[in-house]
């Protein structure tokens, strides 16, 4: 069996294959199936200081090729998160390695989230910034499409937690390289990408969108083009690691991702197909590196040939 340990900065991951927050919940479900501490990493579904009841349904509309979805960042808040059995008690119960996806609605807000899991950091081994929300206070623009919001959001969260930061890029933007620049030099130790992008569906029998907001984030296997470029492009403006995720179904396609640049990746659609995949991808990932006579899955990370 080859070495699939991989270093992210100070954080040592088993193998690199994690979970795309949103599409793991909290991991308990998954854990019926297998023992998630099998896995890279959990990255938990995304965590702000208060409970937030997503949006109206429907959320989710099947496309070609992948799914939109439009869910609204759901989850318990911090204070729940934290001490309910069902969420972090359980992932320290399990030995999961645990990311912790953080938002907010106001830069302060961030802030007081990235405090509340450094006051509580046990079990926790990086958050991830979602910077892909609105921000309320400033006209409703998202974080993540706005560079100096972005850059404040990360210096934010940086001056509240000891933990490794990991900034989630939005792929809606002119040049994410340029983002990935900035997030860097505000005290990102990482990056992550792609999040979703915008996308719509119509019913044509009523005339009317698909999920109830009316636009959402397409995800699954017709984005990975897409994020596989946009990995391939940070990797040549970052010397932090990328973790590459944008319809990853199996471990070919989680391959490509290591190829591009990326030092880990992140599954999501693929989780709500097959709840097996990471495992399967786990060990295709091994099965590739064996059948090359690759020691360790380090020599394949941004090793494309041109």
């Amino acid at each position: 069996m080859a070495d699939l340990t991989v270093k992210l900065g100070n954080l040592i991951l088993k193998n690199p294959v994690m979970t795309a927050s949103g599409t793991f919940g909290y991991g308990m479900e998954y854990h019926n199936f297998f023992d998630i501490s099998r896995l890279g990493a959990v990255v938990v579904k995304g965590i702000r200081m208060e409970v937030s009841d997503g949006n109206p349904t429907p959320r989710v509309a099947e496309v070609t090729g992948g799914m939109i979805n439009a869910i609204g960042l759901q989850g318990p808040g911090v204070d729940k998160f934290l001490h309910d059995e069902h969420y972090m008690p359980f992932l320290r119960k399990v030995g999961a390695t645990t990311i912790v996806n953080i938002w907010g609605k106001s830069l302060e807000e961030y802030g007081e989230v990235a405090a509340a899991m450094d006051s509580e950091s046990d079990g926790i081994s990086a958050l991830e910034i979602n910077i892909s929300c609105p921000n309320v206070k400033e006209g409703g623009a998202a974080f993540g499409t706005d560079i100096k919001l972005a850059q404040s959001v990360v210096a934010m969260v940086r001056k509240n937690t000891k933990l490794p930061i990991i900034t989630k890029l939005s792929p809606n933007v002119t040049n994410i390289g340029d983002f990935a620049c900035a997030a860097v030099d505000a005290g990102s130790d990482m990056v992550s990408l792609i999040n979703t992008l915008g996308a719509m569906a119509i019913d044509i029998e009523t005339r009317r969108p698909k999920i109830a907001n009316v636009c959402g984030g397409l995800s699954g296997a017709c984005v990975k083009p897409v994020a596989i470029k946009m990995v391939y492009d940070v990797a040549k403006r970052v010397k932090v690691p990328i973790i590459g995720m944008g319809g990853i179904m199996n471990a070919a396609d989680a391959i490509e991702f290591l190829i591009a640049g990326a030092s880990a990746i992140a599954v999501g659609t693929a989780n709500f197909i097959n709840p097996m995949a990471t495992i399967e991808i786990i060990d295709g990932i091994n099965e590739y590196l064996d059948r090359h006579n690759i020691k360790s899955v380090s020599e394949i990370i941004n090793s494309v040939r041109l």
